[in-house]
């Protein structure tokens, strides 16, 4: 639902309008309320709620054409009436009033919306022009078509009438309720045109997520595939794009990871199963995407827009980070400003890149325009002289007489292009009936024009900022409004935000940026906690990359994701937010323990001076290094381990590291195997594993370290006893002590992991004077085969990892 759900009004939200216009339309009447820096309430919409006894029926004006009137012009107005009350209305027929007076200033303009029932304000009933409805039924509804001539409705000077239709019975003696518009007579155009720049955003909550394939070209990921629906061309983003493309002088705010999504999508990529968020992307988990068609045409049809008709493209920050969310709850944490400005810098180049033409940075975009202090410095921050704001937050003086340029001076050497917030709250919600946009087109007009005629000498320069996710049906109503205010003769002039933002500001005008924040948007942004877990992304990312071989493959796509994980766009997504958060949490999880010392189950060390033998795994799809393994004894007195062995794996390989080791007293000793970063800022990398050996004495004087596989061990050293005999009464000398020990083939897989990660009864135990003689330091096995533990493990691990 985006900032419709929000949208706010000049001392107000939307949902505050709703209310206000649901208790109108229970008295019987549908109107349109709004006034200029006093209230702003967003467009009527369709809707019959309960009548009141007095008035029974509802009215709604569904369109007005010309919306525009001329001299000797015909107007026609459509409609439809319905009978809400108990009981039936008798020969039931719509009637039109006769404007009483030109509504020459925005307040009067605002006083006809306010009314809130039938009114002789209204004007007389214009004689011979009705609609007869026949009876009405309780909750019956008809159309209705009424046409009048400018002259019968008594239009003789150029400006803004009310255009009134009342519903009545065979009595005639009241009306039973009523709906109000706006007719603009443009007789004789005269003064100078008013500039109106228009914002036409284009963003979409983030799809892309860190995961890419394992492939060599990093196939990339999306959390669905719902852009495949709204790239279409009846699809939300499709209709914007063939809509604006009939703009001329168009501001298009553009967030550009929208553009890199569907750039990525112009290829093959997979989508994530539900419930994988966090899980590296493979095959058995992810999907075929569709919409490489409908984003190659999307893309397409955009970039010749933009190219077209004197368009503006303004690239917001990468991903459309939200500047008020970090204000309040993530400004000063270690990083954040850093990642501020590339995304700033990244948001131009992408959109540059993608669409080859050039591209205004530097603007910030608050959520719904709402700038306070603190987040006006965050924008500053990100690089933005130019901020974007809603006017119902910074309203103007009550005294001025006139309307300002939008453009004026808020400190620190910024400039906030404020948008007028009567025209903007009018299309700051979903107008999704013929009715809600023709009442919204036709207040736009009547705003319009008695704005050029306040001075007419003077060329106001306007901003009109629509939400954020614009809607097809407010877009086209929008675009309609446009189109009637600027054609010939018209008193609008469709202009650049470039244009707009460097006219001559009002010395008059409201440059005070407010201290406090609106309450009724606290509850939506992103959390402390939330924005301190993004940001704790980046130590553990540090910690990844260190180690690897290859880190452009995770480095780009997790910062990106970073960034993703505080879009604005999330502000109506709560779930949906977190769900992403947690998946690029669990995934850089994910990769970071796929580096790891096994947990050991069992171990053997036979002999006073013998080998201890340690696995690392690598589950990663890539090589790893700027790694040491270091085994560390509790009581080093008792047994002591060999210097740390310095760790390279090739991607989905297991190693195993040889640690001379001497015991020196009997009994269990607590040891720990760690994996280390190299460097001059080392630091433990992934969890300690820990394990316990006994160290016990035997008759010839070598000593056995037991660490779980007593059973094992003691069937080894009755075979070395019995061997040993054997050869002595032959007087036989063994030369391959190594050989003796060597036990029978391992029964089960862990048995064999049992002995790889052990020492003697693998094979190595017992080294002659020449192998203790490099006792100071570890080594890796010469070869050393995967254990059939560790072949399993990797076969059915959550990792293959595609980096």
């Amino acid at each position: 639902m985006g900032e419709a759900r929000h949208g706010l009004t000049a001392y107000g939200r939307v949902g505050r309008a709703a209310r206000r216009l649901a208790a109108v339309l229970a008295g019987g009447t549908v109107l349109l309320s709004a006034a200029p820096y006093a209230t702003a309430a967003a467009p009527a919409r369709t809707g019959f709620p309960a009548a009141s006894p007095d008035y029974p029926a509802t009215v709604q004006i569904d369109s007005v054409s010309a919306p525009v009137a001329g001299e000797n012009a015909t107007v026609t107005v459509t409609g439809r009436v319905t009978n809400a009350g108990s009981s039936t209305v008798k020969a039931a027929h719509v009637v039109l009033r006769s404007p009483k007076e030109e509504l020459d200033t925005r307040s009067a303009i605002n006083l006809v919306a306010g009314r809130t029932g039938p009114s002789s304000k209204d004007g007389a009933v214009l004689p011979g022009h009705k609609a007869d409805l026949g009876d009405l039924a309780p909750g019956q509804s008809r159309p209705y078509t009424l046409q009048v001539s400018t002259a019968d409705l008594g239009l003789k000077t150029a400006g803004v009438y009310e255009l009134a239709v009342d519903v009545r019975d065979a009595d005639e003696d009241r009306p039973l309720g009523v709906a109000r518009s706006f007719l603009p007579y443009n007789a004789s155009p005269n003064g100078k045109q008013t500039r109106i720049a228009t914002l036409w955003p284009l963003t979409h909550a983030p799809e892309l997520v860190a995961q890419t394939m394992p492939d060599n070209d990093q196939m990339p990921v999306l959390r669905d595939d719902s852009l495949t629906t709204e790239l279409a061309p009846n699809g939300r983003l499709g209709k914007l794009v063939t809509i604006g493309q009939t703009l001329p002088n168009l501001t298009w705010v553009i967030d550009p990871d929208l553009l890199d999504t569907v750039y990525a999508m112009t290829k093959p990529y997979r989508v994530q199963k539900p419930g994988t968020g966090g899980e590296s992307a493979k095959d058995d988990n992810t999907v075929a995407g569709a919409g490489q068609n409908v984003a190659t045409a999307w893309l397409a049809q955009l970039r010749t827009a933009v190219a077209a008709n004197g368009s503006q493209v303004v690239a917001l920050p990468y991903a459309d980070p939200d500047l008020a969310s970090i204000a309040h709850n993530g400004n000063g944490l270690p990083g954040m400003d850093t990642a501020l400005r590339k995304a700033a810098t990244a948001g131009k180049v992408t959109a540059e890149g993608r669409l080859s033409v050039d591209v205004t940075g530097g603007v910030a975009w608050p959520y719904q325009g709402r700038l306070d202090q603190p987040t006006a410095a965050v924008a500053r921050t990100t690089g933005a002289d130019l901020v974007l704001v809603n006017g119902a937050g910074m309203p103007e003086s009550r005294s001025l007489s006139y309307t300002p340029n939008a453009a004026r001076p808020i400190g620190n050497g910024q400039t906030g292009v404020v948008a007028d917030p009567v025209l903007s709250s009018l299309f700051s919600g979903d107008l999704d009936s013929d009715q809600a946009q023709s009442l919204a087109e036709q207040r736009f007009l009547a705003e319009t024009m008695t704005i050029t005629q306040q001075r007419p000498d003077d060329q106001r320069n306007l901003l009109v900022m629509p939400s954020r996710t614009l809607t097809v049906g407010t877009a086209q109503a929008l675009a309609d409004a446009l189109h009637a205010a600027a054609q010939p003769n018209g008193w609008v002039a469709p202009a650049r935000l470039d244009a707009v933002s460097t006219a001559p500001a009002d010395p008059d005008a409201n440059g005070s940026v407010p201290g406090d924040y609106p309450g009724e948007l606290r509850g939506s942004e992103l959390s402390s906690a939330a924005l301190n877990s993004v940001m704790g992304v980046q130590t553990g990312l540090d910690l990844l990359l260190q180690i690897l071989t290859q880190p452009q493959r995770v480095r780009g796509p997790f910062n990106a994701a970073m960034v993703r994980s505080m879009s604005t766009q999330w502000r109506d997504h709560a779930e949906t937010s977190a769900a992403y958060r947690d998946g690029v949490q669990s995934y850089l999880a994910n990769l970071t323990t796929a580096v790891k010392v096994p947990a050991k189950s069992a171990i053997t060390l036979p002999g006073d001076n013998a080998i201890l033998l340690i696995s690392v795994k690598n589950d990663l799809n890539q090589a790893v290094g700027n790694l040491e393994l270091r085994v560390t004894s509790s009581q080093v007195n008792r047994l002591n381990v060999g210097q740390p062995a310095t760790v390279v794996l090739d991607g989905t390989t297991s190693r195993t590291f040889r640690f001379p080791a001497e015991a020196q007293v009997n009994g269990p000793v607590q040891m720990t195997a760690q994996l280390w970063t190299t460097g001059p800022n080392a630091q433990p990398y992934g969890k300690a594993v820990s394990f316990t050996v006994e160290v016990t004495s035997v008759a010839s004087g070598v000593m056995y370290v037991i660490g779980g596989g007593v059973v094992l061990m003691a069937l080894a050293g009755v075979r070395f006893y019995l061997q040993r005999k054997k050869r002595s009464a032959a007087g036989e000398v063994d030369l391959d002590p190594e050989r003796l020990l060597e036990p029978e083939e391992p029964a089960t897989a862990e048995d064999a992991e049992d002995a790889e990660d052990g020492a003697a009864a693998g094979g190595t135990a017992g080294e002659g004077p020449a192998e203790a003689g490099r006792k100071g330091s570890a080594e890796p096995s010469d070869s050393t085969p995967e254990s059939a533990s560790d072949a399993r493990d990797r076969a059915t691990g959550d990792e293959k990892v595609g980096h």
